[in-house]
């Protein structure tokens, strides 16, 4: 007796240390043995045998583990998602076009340089690499010339320092944004060579397009036999429950869609047993909710003046039937702005800041699958509500007061007590 109550007790800390590992690797698929992810690293090297089993079975992705990185070579379910962008550091902003090809710029750079390397050695090197002519042609040009391209660097360099590409030795970026300083890294090469996933090698890429290209890149062998079909269809739906806030039915074809109607239990099942999320299934789609909420790179409901507006948005939006105008946003973000100017920052009463606090409500929103953007009768810019937005809509709330026989009525909102369920779970920033 026990003995099983022994095994029972050592089986269960298994299955929650693989657990831990799998959240791990889904929150960072690219793990060093040292610093703040060491136990981390620790636990995925101690599991990686079933991890790896599981993640090239369900997913298709490839776990790669030595005695120095642990990584998950996370192929996206969806090649065209743009709603999760590289960001500063510092200021959140997504990354520019020009920072997207400095990032290239410098792992290219980085994968012939030594050991180490210096901020202004780097930059030196940058701007020789960025005067290809092919670059030129697609209009990407980088001189260090003024503040804004300095600026643009230490960016992409502060990236490569939170990826663990580079470490810093000695020195300040902000001393080489001012002109007054450098600063030393180490380059870790094996972090450097396990940065791209994909399936083909970029340069062997041919096709004209960005979104050609960027199918080509990924682009798996056809299946030729049932089993075969039915495995990818596997992968692609595992990927997109793991990666998606919401898996909406009406995004899948008719070959997936039919899959998930027939597997749906299995595949739920075997995701909730390995990372602890819970199905959420309604008429529309799926989610997998994550009770702890540490799975995701946004938020919903967030405190500060950009999450409550969202919130505000959010409440507006939900149960409103077809498209809403952008300019009628505006309108109400305005007005929110001076019924909250005591709580939310000084700028957002500023002219013309409604426009801002709207565009960063929308793209957090749409990111988590609340929304869609559109176009109104008048080819406006607008906004539709998908299905799960509809969990923030505000109800009736009937408050009894005691020796109250009439009661009275608030609004209520809801929704700041259920998140919903898109809001519980995101994909990482790591790819």
């Amino acid at each position: 007796m026990n003995d099983s109550r022994l095994g029972d007790a050592l089986a269960a800390q298994r299955a929650e240390e693989v657990r831990r590992a799998a959240r791990a690797l889904l929150r960072r698929p690219l793990l060093r043995a040292g610093g703040s992810h060491a136990d981390d690293f620790r636990l995925v090297r101690q599991h990686a045998t079933e991890l790896r089993t599981w993640f090239e079975r369900n997913t298709g992705w490839a776990l790669l583990v030595d005695s120095e990185v642990a990584r998950l070579r996370r192929i996206p379910g969806r090649d065209t998602d743009p709603t999760h962008p590289a960001r500063d550091q510092r200021s959140g902003l997504p990354f520019s076009r020009r920072r997207y090809a400095l990032v290239c710029l410098c792992l290219a750079v980085l994968e012939r340089a030594e050991q180490q390397i210096a901020l202004g050695r780097l930059a030196e090197q940058v701007v020789l690499a960025a005067a290809d002519p092919a670059l030129d042609t697609a209009d990407v040009t980088f001189t260090l010339g003024d503040r804004e391209q300095r600026t643009d660097l230490v960016a992409v360099v502060r990236l490569l320092l939170g990826w663990g590409v580079l470490a810093k030795v000695a020195g300040d970026e902000d001393a080489f944004l001012k002109s007054a300083g450098d600063a030393l890294y180490d380059v870790d090469r094996r972090v450097l060579a396990g940065l791209l996933v994909a399936r083909r090698g970029p340069s062997t890429v041919r096709a004209g397009t960005f979104e050609q290209r960027l199918t080509e890149l990924n682009a798996e062998v056809l299946p030729d036999s049932d089993e075969l079909r039915n495995r990818a269809l596997r992968h692609t739906l595992t990927r997109r429950l793991l990666d998606d806030p919401v898996l909406y039915l009406d995004e899948l074809s008719e070959a997936e869609a039919a899959y998930l109607a027939s597997q749906r239990g299995a595949l739920s099942r075997r995701i909730a047993e390995l990372t602890g999320l819970v199905p959420e299934v309604r008429a529309e789609g799926i989610a997998m909710v994550d009770p702890d909420d540490d799975l995701t790179d946004l938020r919903m409901p967030e405190s500060g003046t950009d999450g409550h507006v969202a919130l505000l948005v959010a409440e507006y939006l939900a149960g409103k039937g077809g498209t809403v105008p952008l300019a009628d946003l505006h309108r109400q973000v305005t007005g929110w702005a001076l019924e909250h100017a005591g709580f939310w920052r000084r700028s957002a009463t500023v002219p013309g800041a409604e426009t801002e606090l709207t565009g960063q409500a929308v793209e957090r929103l749409v990111a988590l699958g609340l929304l869609e953007r559109t176009v109104d009768s008048d080819g406006a810019a607008a906004v539709r509500a998908r299905p799960a937005l509809d969990r923030y809509r505000v109800g009736e709330t009937v408050l009894l007061e005691p020796g109250q026989s009439a009661p009275k009525t608030r609004k209520a909102a809801t929704a700041k007590r259920n998140k919903t369920a898109a809001a519980s779970r995101k994909k990482g920033k790591t790819g």
